[in-house]
C-alpha cells in the first residue's frame, strides 16, 4: 500500500543520496537506474516477512531499505555469496523462483527488482510467488517495457537515416546483451498477474529516453568496470568523491527527473495477491 511519509521520514529520504550510494558500488549506468528505483520504495509499505525474488548480490536491498529484508532468493551462486556478506537480508537462499522451498502463505510482501524480464517462463514464477504470499499481500516489481527498444539512441539514429533494418538489428543485439526475454506493456503484465492470482493496483512508466541513452552507452563505456570486477571483485576501485564527483554531476539531472514519465523505458508495478490462490501451472 502507499503511505504518506511523515516529516521525519521525508527529511531522512531527502538526506539519503541514493545516486551517490549506488555509484560507490556499481558501474554508473546500473547505479543511475537502481538509484531511481530505490526512491520508489520509500513510500511503499512492505509488511513482513518480506521476500526478495532475484536478490542478486544484495547491493540494492542493503542501500534501499533501512532494515534487512527477511529472505532473499537467487539461482546464481556467485551473487548469493556476495548477498550473504551484505547487510541486505536476514537469510539468503540459493534457488529458483519457480520452485521455492517455503510453505504456502509464508510472506507478507514480495519484491522483485529488475529481475522478471530475464526469466523465459514467467507463469510458473508468478504462480509460485502467489503461493508463498498471504492473501492480500503486496507484490512490487519493475521491468523494462514496450518502449525500451524504441527509445535506444543508436537504433533511433539508424531509423532516422532510413536504415530501419539496421536499427532492428541493433535493437535485437542490445536486447540480447541485456538478457531480456520480456519488454512488455502493462496490459500484457496485467494478464499475467491475473492468471497468477494477483490484482494489479497501480503502475507507472519511468526513466526517460535521455536516461536510457546514458544507460545504453554505459554498457560500452563500462567495460573497464567489468574488467575491474573480474580482477578485484569490486566494480569501483576508488569510491571517492574526487573519482566519482563528475560522474554524479552528469547523471544528477536524470536522477532528479519527474518519477513518472509517459515515454519512460521501464515500468513499476504494485499488485496484490487475491484471496483465492491461482490454479497450479501445468
Amino acid at each position: 500500500m502507499f503511505t504518506v511519509l511523515s516529516e521525519e521520514q521525508g527529511n531522512r529520504l531527502a538526506q539519503k543520496d541514493f545516486l551517490w550510494l549506488h555509484l560507490r558500488d556499481l558501474p554508473y549506468f546500473r547505479a543511475l537506474l537502481r538509484a531511481v528505483e530505490s526512491r520508489f520504495y520509500q513510500s511503499i509499505e512492505l509488511p513482513g516477512p518480506v521476500l526478495d525474488v532475484g536478490c542478486g548480490d544484495g547491493c540494492f536491498a542493503s542501500i534501499t531499505f533501512e532494515r534487512p529484508l527477511d529472505v532473499g532468493i537467487d539461482p546464481w551462486a556467485d551473487p548469493i555469496r556476495e548477498a550473504v556478506r551484505s547487510s541486505g537480508y536476514g537469510a539468503v537462499i540459493q534457488g529458483y523462483g519457480s520452485d521455492m522451498p517455503f510453505p504456502d502463505a509464508s510472506f507478507g510482501s514480495c519484491i522483485s527488482n529488475s529481475v522478471l524480464e530475464h526469466i523465459p517462463e514467467l507463469d510458473a514464477v508468478l504462480a509460485e510467488i502467489g503461493r508463498v504470499l498471504t492473501p492480500g499481500a503486496v507484490f512490487v516489481f519493475c521491468v523494462p517495457n514496450q518502449q525500451f527498444l524504441n527509445n535506444l539512441s543508436v537504433s533511433t539514429f539508424f531509423d532516422r537515416m532510413g536504415l530501419k533494418w539496421l536499427g532492428d538489428r541493433y535493437r535485437a543485439f542490445f536486447n540480447r546483451i541485456s538478457r531480456h526475454y520480456h519488454c512488455d506493456s502493462p496490459e500484457v503484465w496485467q494478464e499475467r498477474l491475473e492468471r497468477a492470482g494477483f490484482r494489479l493496483e497501480r503502475w507507472w512508466h519511468y526513466f526517460s529516453p535521455g536516461a536510457l541513452h546514458a544507460l545504453e552507452w554505459g554498457h560500452y563505456l563500462g567495460v573497464p568496470s567489468w574488467i575491474m570486477k573480474r580482477l578485484s571483485g569490486h566494480w569501483v576501485l576508488f569510491p571517492t568523491r574526487w573519482n566519482l564527483g563528475l560522474t554524479q554531476r552528469l547523471l544528477q539531472p536524470y536522477y532528479d527527473e519527474d518519477p513518472e514519465c509517459a515515454d519512460g523505458s521501464y515500468t513499476f508495478y504494485i499488485a496484490y495477491r487475491q484471496s483465492e490462490p491461482a490454479p497450479p501451472v501445468k
